[in-house]
């Protein structure tokens, strides 16, 4: 029975990147970007999330929502962990929504979501580092996130930087030759670039750090208790591990007087 499973586990890994070409519908270059949360032990870094936040605001806010990310939720600890004063200001600043009792827009305030953006057709960001986790691997299992940490926080990052400036035009519309996007074609532009946003920290501003601070926040958007999860589980995996011995040590302390006698 081993044997047999042992055999279709193998069988299924070689055949992973034929699935993956498959539902893809043509080969992707996936980056495996260095990440701090991947890993049981790793964590979110916050000052990364909060870089990442800064490029969402400038750049991705424009074609892209967040509706399932309440406000308040940038004060948690785990999270970007802004100070109350400064989710307030961030919220009222940046964002409007529309109040039923006033039946009119206002300033957004903590308690209310990132709103929604519908006007470019783009897609909400809300799950998409979730929605991308199992990118690669047979039928979507995401075996490389599993074996290599590599997940959908790593498909988006790949995904900005993998334009190659190649463009077509198809009934109308500008296409972008993408190496990590699905058929090698994608029709939205590539939307950052080197030095679009100025960090005050002075963190290093190039294609490659923009796309994975904003990755990161995007990861955390998907999966804010992904750390709460990982304590759960290694508490859950150390009371097994305890058990199991309790258990163990108290079978054989029963059953000696019974194996110890000899049989006439």
């Amino acid at each position: 029975m081993f044997k047999k499973l042992a055999i279709g586990a193998a069988f299924a890994l070689a055949l992973a990147p034929v699935a993956s070409h498959a539902a893809g519908g043509g080969e992707q270059h996936i980056e495996d970007f260095a990440f701090s949360f991947e890993g049981p032990f790793g964590t979110y870094d916050q000052n990364q999330l909060q870089r990442g936040l800064q490029v969402y605001t400038e750049v991705c806010a424009a074609c892209h929502g967040l509706k399932l990310v309440p406000l308040r939720t940038l004060g948690d600890e785990g999270g970007p962990h802004l100070p109350e004063d400064q989710v307030r200001a961030y919220a009222a600043q940046n964002f409007e929504v529309f109040d039923a009792e006033l039946d009119d827009f206002r300033p957004a305030k903590p308690v209310d979501h990132f709103p929604e953006n519908t006007a470019a057709g783009a897609p909400d960001l809300s799950l998409m580092a979730k929605a991308r986790a199992g990118f690669h691997g047979p039928y979507g299992l995401g075996l490389n996130q599993l074996f290599k940490g590599m997940g959908g926080a790593e498909y988006i990052a790949s995904l900005m930087v993998g334009y190659t400036g190649e463009e077509k035009e198809e009934a109308g519309t500008i296409f972008y030759e993408n190496t990590a996007f699905p058929g090698g074609w994608i029709s939205m532009a590539p939307p950052i670039a080197d030095e679009q946003v100025e960090f005050a920290d002075g963190h290093a501003n190039d294609l490659h750090h923009l796309a994975e601070d904003v990755s990161a926040f995007l990861m955390w958007t998907a999966e804010p208790k992904m750390m709460a999860r990982k304590q759960a589980g290694f508490v859950g995996v150390l009371f097994l591990a305890i058990l199991s011995c309790m258990l163990y040590l108290t079978n054989k302390r029963l059953w000696a007087p019974v194996k110890g006698k000899k049989t006439a």
